[in-house]
């Protein structure tokens, strides 16, 4: 009997939790590294004199993705985690007197309510948005059915007859922009950024993401937006106690210092390897062996800082013509008394809405780094997890959690009190707007957060908050892959490869490094749940075949 594989993962985010669980599942040896005391990377937590804060991700989005990953490791995620729909699902801010006559207003959990709130904003709107969502459905399923479930090794398994019939649609929705299709829906300046603010959750602009990302508009105008009781946190509880469960090896404050890789030949499976990777060095000098190691940590930082540039598929130099994308000053902010004029999720817009992503992304490529500025008011998102968990904050108080987009340039706010001054002006932004006046003076807890501290505490290129932005460069095949070129043996998950960034996204990613080993091309999930052992298939020199992607299924 073969020895089991060794498998070590690079950092405990979603993706590096997921990865090692299903890997463990399939009968590997995992060791998982991360290199802080906890578990979660960008979906950290804060606790703090009674309040509890979720330190990134607060948007639970594409539900069904969450629960296919518990599913193929034989968990139910409603045994784990407690989800509520919110209603209403979020409250839009418009900058005060920008459009007269608006005051702020609810997107609610029916549909027809929204339609009517629509119309009397733009008449015609209503039915305007909701065949948009429709169609926003339609780019969704396409997605999830063709493009987001495979590692496009086999670029050609994606299309389907049902692609070449829809490839007008889809080359349309390739080669305009999100704002594009947006303008052709509804004129009125508000509407337009309800329907776009999601391409921040992409790391980007509408006026830079594809068509495509009308898909957003489906999961919070279609299937509503949820809440794990608790917290996002709760989702990252789960994954690790899954983890431990499946016997994954978890290590925190193990900080990587390098992937070590022994120089090999090119050969005809591989005929751009430089090497293969023999496993990982701490920063204490400490050794481990792998038979496979999978990089959860940033792509940039894995490429330039882990690797030997012999070794990267994309080395320093490489990263010039590539965009990181936005980054975030994030506040945490405990606050006294009640707050009922935020929902659980608010968004702030102000009217000069292009001029706003220009200031954080830049006019264009070329002056990129020269261009970024600092918006004095900002469109921005605000949570407050108290109003649908009492207990996130101590009795009397509430708990507010900002994201302000924010350059990608982790030179911003590091002269002393600047990023202070920046949330202090942002606190009073949102009080001003939501007509809480007194707002700052009663913080009583707060943290704040900028480029510089995500680019020192999670290796982020550049401070970015996401990762590469999804422009169509960066987006699906033209994403960075999930295996290396040049070492076979090394494979990435996480933000930084396919499909993309978000909680929903990594756990896909998750996935597609099961169906690389296991060598299956397809773009369909794999069906769950996997059987416990599926790696046992594996040939002596480590690679897998299609036949043990079979036996990896349940019967």
């Amino acid at each position: 009997m073969s020895a089991p594989l060794r498998v070590v993962v690079v950092g405990g985010g979603i993706g590096g939790i997921t990865t090692a669980a299903l890997l463990a599942r399939g009968g590997a040896q995992v060791t998982l590294l991360e290199r802080h005391d906890a578990l979660g990377g960008r979906a950290g937590l804060w606790e703090h004199e009674g309040f509890r804060f979720d330190t990134g991700p607060s948007w639970y989005f594409m539900p069904e993705v969450f629960e296919h990953a518990f599913a193929l490791l034989g968990r139910r995620i409603a045994d784990h985690v407690d989800l509520v729909r919110l209603d209403p699902a979020y409250r839009l801010f418009p900058e005060p007197g920008a459009v007269p006559h608006l005051d702020p207003f609810d997107v609610v959990a029916d549909p027809a309510a929204n339609a009517a709130t629509f119309d009397a904003i733009e008449p015609g709107a209503g039915d305007a948005i909701t065949r948009y969502v429709e169609e926003a459905g339609d780019a969704y399923r396409m997605a999830l059915d063709h493009f987001l479930y495979t590692t496009f090794d086999r670029p050609d398994r994606a299309i389907s007859a049902e692609v070449v019939r829809r490839a007008g649609t889809l080359t349309q929705l390739l080669t305009t922009t999100l704002a594009q299709r947006i303008e052709q829906t509804v004129t009125h300046p508000v509407l337009r950024q309800a329907l776009g603010y999601h391409a921040v959750f992409l790391g980007s602009s509408p006026y830079r993401v594809p068509a495509l990302y009308t898909l957003m508009s489906h999961l919070d105008l279609g299937e509503g937006v949820y809440y794990p009781r608790g917290g996002m946190y709760t989702v990252i509880e789960a994954l690790a106690k899954v983890a431990a469960e499946e016997g994954v090896d978890v290590r925190t404050g193990a900080d990587v210092a390098a992937i070590e890789v022994d120089d090999a030949a090119p050969g005809l499976r591989h005929p751009r390897r430089t090497g293969r990777a023999r496993g990982v060095r701490l920063a204490d000098g400490t050794f481990l062996p792998a038979d496979v190691v999978v990089s959860g940590a940033d792509r940039h930082h894995t490429e330039t800082a882990l690797l030997a540039p012999a070794h990267a598929d994309l080395p320093a130099e490489r990263w010039d013509d590539k965009g990181p994308g936005i980054s975030a000053l994030l506040v945490m902010a405990g606050v006294r008394g009640a707050l009922p004029e935020l929902a659980h999720h608010s968004l702030f817009f102000t009217r000069d809405w292009p001029g706003n992503f220009e200031a954080i992304l830049g006019a264009g490529r070329a002056d990129r780094a020269s261009a970024l500025s600092v918006p004095e008011a900002a469109s921005l998102y605000v949570s407050r997890t108290t109003a649908t968990d009492a207990d996130a904050a101590p009795p009397g108080h509430e708990n507010l959690f900002v994201l302000v987009p924010f350059p990608a340039d982790p030179a911003i706010g590091t002269r002393p009190g600047e990023l202070d001054a920046h949330a202090d002006r942002y606190l009073d932004q949102i009080g001003s707007w939501a007509g809480v006046p007194d707002l700052r003076s009663r913080v009583v807890v707060r943290k704040v957060v900028g480029p510089a501290d995500l680019a020192r505490d999670m290796s982020a290129w550049r401070g970015t908050a996401l990762g590469m932005e999804h422009t169509l460069r960066q987006s699906a095949l033209w994403r960075p892959g999930v295996a290396s070129r040049h070492v076979p043996n090394l494979l990435h998950v996480g933000g930084g490869t396919v499909p993309g960034v978000g909680l929903p996204m990594c756990l896909i990613g998750a996935e597609l490094v099961v169906k690389k080993l296991l060598g299956e091309t397809s773009a369909r999930p794999l069906p769950s749940p996997l059987r416990p052992g599926f790696l046992a298939a594996a040939r002596p020199r480590g690679t897998w075949s299609l036949a043990a992607a079979e036996q990896a299924r349940t019967a």
